[in-house]
């Protein structure tokens, strides 16, 4: 299991409470405004749906400076409604707030001393919730453990109805590329709301990856990837409206985009001889009842994101022409030679360059400086790629954008030869970079 990410502290309560059958882990910084919600549905989700399975809640935080952790200890759920679900518990669940330690800060090495706790008390489920969540109801509880111990599955992921511009990481790369690689239609592979079996948490625990950017930000598209790789049992549960705390594409996702996309091409190269043979995409089984529940919506500030990508146009050229074909790069500049009414960057040119990126990834040191030099000057493209996607569908409804994300993932699995051919060019080709 290697170095350990509990404290002390967190040793002896686990101790304390000996074994469970479920887990509920919920990682935090910072989220005093939402934290009590998150915590209270979790526990009317036990008592309701699980009463006689012994679980524990647990709260694994990053070192919150507000008052996240002692909100974690006060929440109760001791209303004469509530005691009544509690008192028909066979084992009422059980919760406790713990600061991990060691790794690096991020939610990967919050989930890392969940996995370490849930293998310590014999969990049988883990189930994985976001702690700025204002959308989770007690339902959610059950909806993510409940395929794992009722029907045997090994990990579920979430399916959420999600408005258009929410979760643009997800919809332009993540969903399309690991469903081409992979061949698991997996529709939120980043959600943040899991289930995990025992056998998926040890499998989680038994690998050496937590001092890289999967203790960030990479952890879910991991966790996803390692389960398909690994021939688990996968569905998705439809939870619904996700409501949380929404990133704006053009202002915070950089850095989540980096540590995201450094694990997907990192794990390309785990699973080579994976991905190469897979050749067409099926279906993940769906458990839970779809409901029309809108989302919230997500507003996008174009100008912006418009005026980024034509700034890293300018700004990444040369480097990219070390790399990328020469008419890829031209293509880049054209596009950011346009006015806004023109603007338009193809599925095609983003498939492509997503694929040669890939490749180049593949082929470079392992030194993380590089590394993060590659992946950084891919942000303004993703900047561009998001712009023409909401000039795409200004005037339509989220039901309608999902059309074209689906085309796009149709081209991902399109365009994927190419991505081969290249991929064992370069590794002939002593000269690559092209």
């Amino acid at each position: 299991m290697k170095e350990s990410f509990l404290t002390e502290e967190c040793k002896e309560e686990i101790k304390r409470i000996g074994k469970t059958e479920i887990l509920v882990g919920i990682p935090s910084y910072n989220n005093e405004r939402t934290i009590s919600h998150v915590v209270r549905a979790a526990q009317y989700g036990l008592a309701k749906y699980f009463p006689k399975f012994k679980a524990v809640i647990m709260n694994s935080d990053g070192g919150s400076t507000d008052r996240t952790r002692e909100i974690v200890k006060k929440t109760s759920v001791y209303t004469d409604l509530d005691t009544i679900l509690i008192e028909h518990a066979v084992h009422p669940a059980a919760s406790f707030s713990a600061a991990y330690r060691g790794g690096i800060p991020g939610k990967g090495s919050a989930y890392k001393a969940i996995f370490e706790t849930a293998c310590k008390l014999k969990a049988r489920v883990c189930v994985l919730i976001d702690s700025d969540l204002r959308s989770i109801t007690p339902e959610w509880v059950e909806l993510l453990a409940g395929p794992i111990l009722l029907k045997g599955y090994d990990y579920v992921s979430p399916l959420y109805s999600r408005h258009k511009y929410d979760g643009t990481i997800t919809n332009s790369i993540v969903y399309p590329l690991t469903r081409a690689l992979y061949g698991r239609r997996i529709r939120q592979p980043i959600g943040g709301d899991f289930g995990v079996s025992k056998k998926m948490v040890k499998s989680y625990l038994a690998k050496d990856v937590w001092g890289t950017d999967v203790a960030r930000y990479g952890i879910d598209i991991w966790m996803t990837t390692v389960a398909i790789n690994e021939g688990a049992k996968i569905c998705q549960s439809f939870l619904g409206a996700k409501i949380h705390d929404v990133k704006e594409p053009g202002q915070v996702l950089g850095p989540m985009f980096k540590q995201v996309v450094n694990t997907l091409f990192y794990l390309m190269c785990d699973y080579e001889e994976h991905w190469k043979k897979v050749s067409r995409a099926k279906p993940t089984a769906i458990y839970g009842f779809r409901s029309d529940n809108p989302p919230e919506p997500v507003s996008v500030n174009l100008n912006s994101i418009v005026e980024k990508f034509k700034r890293g146009v300018e700004d990444n050229k040369e480097y990219w022409s070390t790399f990328l074909p020469s008419q890829r790069v031209k293509e880049l500049e054209e596009i950011s030679s346009v006015s806004l009414d023109k603007f338009n960057f193809s599925p095609e040119l983003w498939v492509k360059i997503i694929y040669d990126f890939a490749v180049t990834y593949s082929q470079m040191s392992s030194s993380e400086k590089e590394l993060d030099k590659l992946v950084n000057s891919l942000i303004p493209i993703y900047f561009g790629r998001t712009a023409s996607f909401v000039i795409e569908t200004d005037n339509i409804p989220t039901y309608e954008a999902e059309d074209k994300i689906e085309h796009l993932c149709d081209k991902f699995e399109e365009l994927k030869p190419y991505l081969i051919k290249r991929w064992d060019s370069a590794k002939k080709d002593d000269s690559y970079p092209l």
